[in-house]
């Protein structure tokens, strides 16, 4: 599988335009939040981002990354690539309890309000030697879901530093609303389709080291990537994807939904935990 078709659940751009949607960020209003601070809220909402966060232990991200080793063997052997395992909360138990264990729920929930679905879940694996990118993008700019109010938990597989290519970001950029991009699919150097070009006029990036079992979390809308890992060491990372109960999803992504927190509202589907793993 090529970089382009691991992402073949993301709708084309023909599909996008036909959904109406509302791409301006709704900062979060939680007078009393009881995992995160009120000075980590006021944060997110000036910068876009929050990190870094303890997880998982040594002991737990070292089993969840022998888990993620089996798995990528089986998609490689299977021919398709390391970005390849998407959405795998559908397919994997394992992947499923990551999306809904307890301690990210709890920050999302802080974030986003009572009512709460998980519906993304996406290893990003840079081999060691990869010399693919991530431009730079904004989430919401690929996803029929509407008013953009959804975040990304990255969660560290892999220690992830400036060596092996981190995530980065540029602060602020989430208040700017949807940013023109170009497209990027004959680049084949590109994981994506898409980078919004000239961004150093937005800032200097802010690179998103963490260690394996921490996480960090990130606007829909705000701009980051990550450039070719080419050292010798993989970095891996899982990207959870939440939203709140009252955004409406199109072309049937409302189908991938796990109510996390709040009732299951009549819009979103509520998916069991797959049998396998």
């Amino acid at each position: 599988m090529n970089p382009a078709t691991s992402f073949a659940a993301v709708p084309g751009q023909d599909e996008l335009a036909a959904v109406a949607r509302d791409l301006s960020f709704h900062p979060c209003t939680n007078p009393a939040p009881r995992v995160l601070t009120p000075e980590q809220i006021a944060r997110f909402n000036r910068d876009g981002y929050l990190m870094p966060f303890r997880i998982f232990s040594d002991e737990e991200i070292a089993d969840l990354r022998r888990y993620f080793d089996g798995l990528l063997k089986q998609y490689l052997a299977a021919g398709q690539d390391s970005y390849s395992i998407s959405s795998a909360h559908l397919r994997h138990g394992r992947v499923w309890d990551v999306l809904t264990n307890p301690r990210v729920v709890a920050l999302v929930t802080d974030l986003l309000g009572p009512s709460v679905i998980a519906w993304g879940s996406h290893f990003f694996c840079k081999l060691p030697g990869d010399g693919k990118t991530v431009s730079w993008h904004q989430d919401a700019s690929y996803w029929p879901l509407t008013p953009s109010k959804a975040v990304t938990v990255w969660l560290a597989i892999d220690d992830a530093d400036r060596n092996n290519a981190c995530m980065k970001y540029i602060p602020g950029t989430h208040v700017l609303g949807h940013l023109t991009y170009k497209l990027t699919e004959q680049d084949a150097s590109n994981v994506l389709n898409q980078t919004v070009p000239d961004v150093e006029k937005y800032g200097e990036p802010v690179f998103v080291e963490l260690k394996a079992g921490e996480a960090a979390i990130h606007s829909d809308l705000l701009l980051h990537g990550s450039d070719a890992n080419t050292s010798d060491r993989r970095r891996c990372g899982l990207t959870l994807r939440y939203t709140t109960g009252d955004v409406r999803a199109y072309l049937n992504w409302h189908e991938k939904g796990v109510v996390v927190a709040g009732p299951k509202p009549d819009h979103w589907a509520d998916r069991p935990r797959p049998r396998d793993d």
